[in-house]
């Protein structure tokens, strides 16, 4: 019952990754094709202002589940990291020059650095989440073994995995679509809103296919993981596509209410679909399971205390993170810029939108610390 518990935990991090870092990325991917310098330039402010205050924090989540994974299911954790060792090592990359490029291109003044900066940003923005897909796809193909050794090509450059990874880079551009629609219309942006209603639909079109192929390549992959995400957990898959055609049917309509929070479960319906379709086994092929994956009782305990202990303390800062973005609060100025005398400031004295990520890193190290806790606990 305790691991059941971890694993709905460390699903539910996954879910707060994928609708809120996914967005992120999805920002990329619409900065990359925005077109020429001026022809890009009304949709590139309008992605940097929504990403630039929340664009770090959305990391905490990556974090948090890799911290879980290792600490709660070590068996599993070794196969990944050392069968897929390539693709987890790219999307790092992409993490890393993702925000390099990100802060680099505000801080250049050249217009040529400017321009390589959000190359930088715009490319690895499609890394990530390819690689991550992969490593999904691979997962659920049955390719990683409970003993492996070595990193294998194979395994996550499948059809399956191939395809999920496109599917993450979709599903990624679809979030950010409907999302940056939300922030176009809350700034009266009429001509942005039209701009990303038409992306956000191409994006759902493009999202629905690729997991429509994903599933019928499952069939022949791994069929026993097909069977169940079309028996026990085909009413999640359904949800999925049913908020799919809500979403592409309100932008339609202009109608936006509720909307993003529709895409945004759409995407969680689809974590969990593969979530319950798996359940309990970790590693698809293999007898490791969520009872078997090497952690003691006393561990799962200890990981539930440190997620209940994570909502209490590190929800709400989140939340007021949000909130504030929502309400256009953290840029100072009336059209998401700071104010003159805000950028001013005081000598040495920096200000808020240039290192956002300090209470990220604060939480990063709370979580680091509690799971720490919890090892120690074990090894006694």
């Amino acid at each position: 019952m305790a691991a059941d518990a971890v694993g709905a935990i460390l699903l539910t991090g996954i879910t707060l990754y994928a609708v809120l870092g996914g967005a992120d990325f999805g920002g990329g991917l619409w900065d990359l094709l925005a077109g020429t310098t001026a022809q890009g330039r009304a949709p590139r402010a309008l992605i940097d202002e929504s990403i630039t205050p929340v664009w770090e924090a959305n990391h905490v989540w990556l974090v948090f589940d890799l911290v879980i994974f290792w600490t709660a299911f070590p068996v599993a954790f070794a196969a990944v990291m050392n069968t897929l060792a390539l693709p987890l090592w790219l999307a790092a990359g992409g993490i890393v020059l993702r925000g390099a490029g990100f802060a680099f291109r505000k801080e250049v003044s050249r217009l040529t650095w400017q321009r390589a900066a959000g190359a930088v940003f715009a490319f690895s923005s499609l890394l990530t989440p390819f690689f991550m897909g992969t490593v999904i796809g691979a997962i659920a193909t049955g390719a990683v073994p409970a003993d492996a050794s070595h990193a294998s090509l194979a395994a996550w450059t499948s059809p399956t995995a191939l395809l999920a990874g496109f599917l993450f880079v979709a599903a990624c551009g679809y979030l950010a679509a409907v999302y940056l629609v939300g922030e176009a219309a809350h700034r009266g942006q009429r001509r942005m809103q039209a701009y990303f209603t038409h992306r956000a639909q191409a994006a759902a079109i493009a999202a629905g296919a690729l997991s429509l192929a994903v599933l019928f390549e499952l069939r022949n992959s791994n069929p026993a993981l097909y069977d169940r995400l079309t028996g026990r957990a085909l009413p999640l898959v359904v949800i999925a596509g049913v908020c799919g055609l809500a979403v592409v049917a309100l932008l339609t309509a202009g109608r936006l209410t509720g909307v993003r929070a529709i895409a945004a479960l759409g995407v969680a319906a689809l974590v969990w679909g593969w979530g319950v379709a798996q359940y309990p086994v970790l590693l698809p092929g293999t007898d490791v399971t969520l009872t078997n994956a090497g952690a003691p009782p006393a561990t799962y305990t200890a990981i539930i205390v440190v997620f209940i202990a994570a909502v209490i303390l590190v929800g709400p800062p989140f939340g007021l993170l949000f909130a504030l973005q929502s309400r256009r609060l953290l840029g100072g100025g009336e059209h998401g810029a700071p104010p003159a005398a805000a950028t001013a400031g005081h000598p040495g004295q920096s200000s808020p939108q240039e290192h956002p990520g300090t209470a990220t890193r604060a939480a990063v190290l709370f979580v680091v610390a509690l799971t720490a806790a919890a090892r120690r606990r074990r090894r006694r």
